[in-house]
Parts: C-alpha cells; structure tokens; sequence
C-alpha cells in the first residue's frame, strides 16, 4: 500500500527532492530514537518505573534501605529491576496501593522486557524507542483512512519522525511512545470501522480502547472525542452505525473495569497526590507554557523554566516558536476550512477533546494540569494532521514551478531542518527540560566521584529522589540511609563524606556536636560536604 505512493500520478507534482527529503527526516528519526539512549540522566520518573517494574513500593523501599550501615550501588540496584523476590503481582500491587492513577500495561511490558535483556539504561529504554516505531505504520495507516492520501502520511511520518517531543518520549523509561501508538491505532480502527461495518472491526475498536485505557488513563478524553465524531457525523441520530459505537466503547470500558474499581476504591488517594496539580497559575503563565509547549513538537533547542539564563534565550527564540505556532494556527484553519467535513471533524475532535479536558478545569477552577507537554499528546497528533494535511495540498496542489510552491516547499524543508537540528542536539544532552527537577545530578556526581573513598549519607524518606544519582556515580561510592536523626557511627576508612537531601534537623544535630562542620559545595543539588572538625 506504502508504494502506491512512489508510484501515484502527483509524483510528478512534487518531484524527486521532496520525496528525497521525506525519506532522510524517517531515517534520521529511527536512528535519533537509538542514538545515546543512556546518554541523559536516568531521572525520578524513570526511577520510579524501574522500581514498580521491580515490585517494589516507595515505602517499603525506605524500611529495607534505612540503616547505619554503608551500602553498595549494587545493593540499591536490587531495587530497580526484576527479581526473585518479587513477581508480577508485586507489580501491579505497587501501582494498586502507591500510584493506581498509572495504568499497568506499560510496567507489566517492562518487567517481561527487563527478564528478558537485563536491567541497563539502554535496555530499559529500548522498550520504549522500539514501541515508538509502531506508531509509523499507524499513522499511515490513520492518514490512508482519513485523507485517503498516501502524501499526506509520508508527510505526517516525516514530520513525527524528526518531531524533538516525540523522540524525547520514545528515549524514556515511562509509557508516553505506547500511548501515543494506542492513540494512533484506536483512531485508524475507528474510521475503518465506519467504513466497512463489519463485526470483527468494532470487536477490534473495542479491544483498542481496552489497550489504551490499559496503557494511560487520559485515553478516555480520546475515546469521548470518538464519540462526539460519531454522534456528530451520524447527526445527532441514535442510528445503527452510534449504537454499535457506543456497544464497541462499552465493552472496552468493561475490558478495563478491574482497574476503574482500583482507580475507584483508592480516590482520596489520588486526590492527595494530585494535589499539587491544583495550585493556581496565572492565565498569563499558563499561556506562555501552552505556547512553547506546542512548539516543541516542533523545534526544542532543551530551554526549560529554571534555566538560568531563560530570559536571554527567550529573546532569541521567540521568532521561531510564533512562527510555529502561527504555522500551527494556519494549518487548523486551512484544514477547517478546505477539507471535507468528516475530516476536519475527526481532526477537530481529536485536537479538542484532550485540550478542552486540561485547559478547561485550569481556567474555571485553577490548577496547572495543561501545563504538562506529555498529558497532550491526542492534541499534538491532531495538531501534526492538519500540519502534514497544509503541506500536502500545498505542494502539490499549486501550479508546478509557481513562487507559493516553492516557498511552501522551503517552510517544509525550515520544519523538518527545525526538528533535526533539535534532535542532533538532544542527543549529546545530559539533561532536558522535562528532568529539570534532577538536572543537578551529573554534576553532584562529578563531585562525588572525585573523591577517592566517598561516602554519601541521607535521612530523606523518599529515597527513589536519591536513587537517580546510583546510574552515574562511581562503584567505589557508598551511601548511607538513616531513619532518625542520629549521628551516624562513619567508618574512618572514608576519606570524603557527603550529605545530600538532608534534614535540617540531621544537619542541627551534626552541627551541635561540634566535632564536624558542613560546607555547602553544591547548593542546587543540596549536596554538603561533612568534615571532622579541627577545633
């Protein structure tokens, strides 16, 4: 089906180098999702996954570690991947009682994943750069059901294929690539469905919608966008063609109807952890965020909020990001205004449902759930759909060799030359903005490993903050966590001791004693230097 589009009679309209150029961004957005993929920081996230992949909770993480007693990297490595001591239902035990908001499909995946190809950063992320490479034949396979163009889809593939947002999430531990394939496939499914009304395709919408809800909870604001596409496209009618809609979304919602009764049983749970979501961000704020987010997709040079010098390259980017945004706007109202109904509808639906779900609550009641780049992802792909759909007709539609053919033609090339550049300098990246909360680590680790017997020591509860430092630090490094704040009994035999994340009440402790005094030696990172007193 694929070839139909060397083969197609507008071949001649967009000629060799265009099609030249289409086929270098997918090459080059395959070998971006393998190229250094242990080369940023394992962060708190990733660690988090790895330690529910393993089966272990937060908490009980923290009882087996707290002691007086050093211990190795290895030993904390027991806790970020499978082992004897813990089985599958361990793993979705820890979802059920610390973080039943996740989804289990992506760990369940994982943990199989990890007993097969071990327990490395590469490995672990492997998982998620290989699911990513499903999302090219679905997408193509969406464009080929909605636009019935096989230029728009090479096009759409091109475009994601060198997108920085999507190559960032395919070279991360967590379950964003899958979704996004499970977005794709359950919206192919759909309008196949439509098309041909055979029992076997709504069967197979059905189990698409089990698969995403499985793989991300924000799937069902998907799902009500299929829905307001159905009912709008049958009129508002309970026809044939609704109900079976709505008995293909109905059994997939009781496919998933195990983990709505876990998602219902822990809510004040989920409340407190969400909480945090719910503090109220200006509009203005929240704007500017909704702005570069979007051009992310697009073009990512790694500017996050706490970048020291964000003002400066504010400046300097604020070009390139209204271009992209100003891009975006178009190819919605172009799409709007010059594509048949049923698919500036399903685009429409596809945009709106995720974004309206997020924003809404954020305006009305306060919070900063849209905010989050990842949670937007159905409204990113929608926003790429119109995008391939403008270049499309533009380059092709427009008289052969014309002036707006040509400039259309070098806003593609601009695009796509946006996102490579992005991805070529993602990939010698230590860090990005979405681990800005663990972009200290390289360097306290540089540190640390200066010292040629280091010890590092910490009293804070929430050990998986630590436990992004084990994947950079030197084996000849030891850490220490205790429960109390007690001085702890420090073997001589260490010549450089550190404190990370410490209490203030650990650090009032060591400073009355009088026999040791801290220096602070990298404040971001809260890291301290403790040494012996000479008084």
């Amino acid at each position: 089906m694929m070839i139909n589009f060397w083969k197609s009679k507008t071949q001649k309209l967009y000629g060799d180098g265009l099609k030249a150029l289409i086929i270098i961004a997918i090459v080059l957005g395959l070998f971006f999702r393998f190229v250094n993929l242990d080369g940023k920081i394992y962060w708190f996230d990733e660690v988090l996954s790895s330690l529910r992949i393993a089966g272990y909770t937060r908490a009980e993480l923290f009882q087996e570690v707290a002691s007086s007693q050093p211990m190795t990297l290895q030993d904390l490595q027991h806790y970020q991947s499978p082992n004897s001591e813990k089985g599958l239902r361990d793993t979705i035990k820890s979802l059920v009682v610390e973080d039943p908001l996740q989804s289990p499909l992506y760990f369940i995946l994982g943990r199989f994943w990890m007993q097969l190809w071990g327990n490395s950063v590469a490995v672990i992320r492997s998982l998620s750069a290989l699911s990513s490479l499903l999302a090219f034949p679905c997408l193509y396979w969406l464009c080929r059901e909605l636009f019935e163009s096989p230029l728009v889809g090479w096009i759409a593939m091109a475009l994601i294929a060198v997108s920085p947002f999507h190559v960032l999430y395919a070279q991360e531990a967590r379950m964003y690539s899958l979704w996004t394939v499970t977005i794709l496939l359950s919206s192919a499914v759909l309008l196949k469905a439509m098309r041909v009304k055979t029992h076997l395709s709504w069967g197979t919408y059905a189990a698409t919608v089990a698969l995403g809800l499985y793989t991300h909870l924000f799937s069902i604001f998907v799902f009500m966008g299929h829905g307001v596409y159905v009912l709008i496209t049958e009129r508002y009618r309970f026809s044939k063609r609704f109900r079976v809609y709505l008995l293909a979304s109905l059994a997939g919602f009781l496919g998933f109807l195990p983990w709505i009764l876990v998602v219902a049983s822990h809510l004040s749970l989920i409340q407190q952890q969400t909480a945090w979501q719910s503090a109220r961000v200006s509009v203005l704020s929240l704007g500017q965020t909704w702005v570069v987010n979007l051009s992310r997709i697009f073009f990512d040079v790694g500017i996050g909020a706490g970048d020291a010098h964000l003002d400066t390259y504010a400046v300097l980017l604020i070009v390139p990001i209204l271009s992209l945004l100003g891009l975006s706007a178009y190819a919605v109202h172009f799409l709007y205004r010059y594509s048949p109904k049923h698919v500036r509808l399903f685009v429409l639906t596809s945009i709106g449902a995720t974004a309206l779900a997020l924003i809404l609550p954020d305006l009305i009641i306060g919070g900063r759930r849209s905010t989050f780049a990842r949670y937007l992802i159905p409204s990113y792909l929608g926003i790429q759909l119109a995008v391939a759909y403008l270049f499309s007709t533009k380059v092709t539609i427009i008289p052969l060799k014309t002036t707006f053919q040509k400039l259309w033609q070098s806003f593609f090339v601009l695009v796509l030359s946006a996102g490579i550049l992005s991805c070529v300098i993602s990939a010698r990246s230590e860090t990005w903005w979405n681990k800005s909360i663990n972009e200290s680590v390289p360097q306290v680790a540089r540190l640390i490993n200066q010292s040629k017997k280091p010890l590092l020591i910490s009293d804070n509860s929430e050990v998986s903050a630590i436990l992004p430092l084990i994947y950079v630090l030197d084996n000849k490094v030891k850490i220490m966590f205790i429960a109390t704040p007690k001085i702890p009994n420090i073997n001589s035999k260490f010549n450089s001791i550190f404190l990370i994340y410490a209490s203030e009440e650990l650090r009032d402790k060591l400073e009355e004693n009088r026999d040791y005094k801290i220096d602070t030696i990298y404040k971001p990172g809260e890291l301290l230097l403790l040494e012996k007193s000479r008084e």
